[in-house]
């Protein structure tokens, strides 16, 4: 499951969503993606992304892919959602 897919996963099944955001995984990558400003730069990128403009995001997960804990973080989010 690349990037896309898992993506489009979590847009079809709210189960998934839920289960991803009280896993602690889930919890991490939250905390990773808030950095140092409370969440608001989150909160703006996914208020963009729910309107469409989903570049804001992209670039922030693709930050916290390019780290060693993000990388195996959501790889462990992926595998975690295929099984």
């Amino acid at each position: 499951m690349d990037q896309k897919e898992l993506i489009d996963r979590l847009r079809r099944d709210p189960n998934a969503v839920q289960s991803l955001m009280t896993s602690a995984d889930g919890q991490r990558l939250m905390q990773l993606l808030s950095g140092g400003d409370g969440g608001r730069t989150l909160q703006q990128a996914a208020g963009e992304a729910a309107a469409g403009n989903t570049l804001q995001m992209a670039q922030m997960l693709k930050s916290v892919m390019s780290t060693p804990e993000g990388s195996a973080l959501l790889r462990r989010i992926r595998d975690s959602l295929q099984g």
